[in-house]
């Protein structure tokens, strides 16, 4: 959610900053677009991390498993 909310605000304050003639809505598209954008990417890292811890500790317990 923080991921998301940052890339949002991210996307909107570029958009905003460099248009000159104030275009909110645009600014807006490309906030939310951007919050999509980085909320998925923050998934993606999550389940790779939870799917490499799980993989390690499966391994640990093999091998402990296996010295027993």
């Amino acid at each position: 959610m923080v991921g998301g909310l940052c890339g949002g605000l991210i996307g909107f304050a570029v958009t905003d900053v460099s248009c000159i003639d104030g275009c909110t809505g645009t600014a807006s598209i490309v906030g939310f677009a951007s919050a999509v954008g980085t909320a998925i990417g923050v998934a993606v890292v999550a389940v790779l991390a939870l799917r490499a811890m799980a993989e390690w500790n499966e391994k640990e317990a093999r091998q402990r498993a296996h010295e027993e």
